[in-house]
């Protein structure tokens, strides 16, 4: 009993395999069996074709050439500032343009004209005429007019035969002058009518002389400037024996 017992204990584990395990093989190939290569008709294709969802075409920006050279200068600056020049130059740009707008500020506040500040004294207004050191109610006019025109002046004759037509102005009472007003103030005061326009031109005669500092007006030039003026006066004087 004992020898049976001690043989099987020696008996391989692997004969003790359940009698219903199965063994897998590989399947071979299926050669019996033809794929075709199925193809749409050319019909076909051609729709496809035409469908927006299967036309892939890379659209191309057309840039100007003022949008290139303004792309370049970007990509050649941007280049430039992450250099180390270019940083320094950027860094300093920004100190001189705080320091621009500190000294314009300063100036501002201090209300200090900017041409005296550097040297250049201004030029007067075209419009604002001073004529606090005159009274035109106290000038003889015809007198001046004619040494002005015999001396060759005619630059101060204008301004004189100007003055002329302010003080008529004012002894009709269709304006009232004053010294600190302007030209422009005179316009506004005078009637509708064609005194204004023809005051408008006499006006800016006037101004182109005067405040242009033609000194060398020739007297073709005078001639036009004092025939605008007569003119002007013909038609004061007309308006009034209307009136």
């Amino acid at each position: 009993m004992l020898l049976v017992l001690l043989a099987l204990a020696v008996v391989p584990a692997t004969a003790q395999r359940p009698r219903n395990a199965a063994t897998t093989y590989p399947l071979p190939p299926d050669r019996t069996t033809r794929v075709t290569l199925r193809q749409p008709t050319p019909e076909r294709l051609r729709g496809f074709r035409q469908q927006r969802e299967f036309q892939y075409v890379e659209v191309k920006s057309e840039q100007s050439s003022w949008d290139l050279f303004w792309a370049r200068f970007w990509h050649w600056l941007s280049e430039l500032l992450e250099t180390r020049p270019g940083k320094l130059m950027w860094e300093y740009g920004i100190y001189a343009g705080l320091v621009v707008a500190l000294v314009f500020v300063v100036l501002k506040l201090l209300q200090i004209d900017f041409t005296r500040a550097f040297g250049r004294s201004p030029r007067p207004a075209a419009l604002a005429y001073d004529v606090q050191a005159e009274d035109i109610h106290g000038l003889d006019f015809d007198a001046l007019l004619t040494a002005a025109e015999t001396e060759g002046n005619y630059r101060l004759a204008v301004r004189l035969g100007y003055l002329h037509v302010l003080k008529q102005l004012a002894d009709r009472s269709l304006i009232r002058w004053q010294p600190d007003k302007t030209n422009h103030d005179y316009l506004f005061e005078l009637p509708a009518g064609p005194l204004p326009e023809a005051f408008r031109e006499l006006t800016r005669q006037f101004d182109y002389v005067w405040y242009g500092e033609h000194d060398d007006l020739t007297p073709a030039h005078y001639a036009q400037a004092r025939a605008t003026r007569l003119a002007f006066q013909q038609l004061l004087s007309t308006g009034r024996r209307a009136a």
